[in-house]
């Protein structure tokens, strides 16, 4: 069974995205920030890691940041999932090394789509 880890803010994002992963297959695990990832990480290395940008704590560039430098992680596919939809923003995170990055609003239908195109 794949893991995912899904980090971020908004409890509704979090339920309905939990909802949908589990319903396909999917050992889900709930972050509310980059800390409760790293968290997640000391003990196990998932297949796919949601990460928002903006979160308390540890936001999303920071917590990629952190990711790629362990090299136990270099397969794990990580995408962001914000609302920043600045082209700006979407080149950074794509420049930090993220496997992709969608915007919100988003389709659940096409987000998992695209994850399972990955692999």
């Amino acid at each position: 069974m794949k893991k995912i880890i899904i980090a971020d803010d908004e409890h509704k994002i979090l339920m309905s995205l939990e909802y949908s992963f589990r319903k396909n297959g999917y050992d889900v695990y709930i972050a509310r920030d980059g800390t409760e990832v790293l968290e997640f990480l000391k003990t196990m290395v998932p297949e796919v890691i949601l990460l928002d940008i903006m979160m308390p704590n540890l936001d999303g560039y920071s917590t990629l940041e952190i990711i790629k430098q362990d090299e136990r992680l270099k397969d794990t596919k990580v995408i962001f999932l914000s609302a920043k939809n600045n082209p700006r923003d979407i080149e950074k995170g794509m420049e930090m090394g993220a496997d992709a990055y969608v915007i919100k609003p988003y389709s659940i239908k096409k987000l998992m789509q695209q994850i399972e195109d990955m692999f």
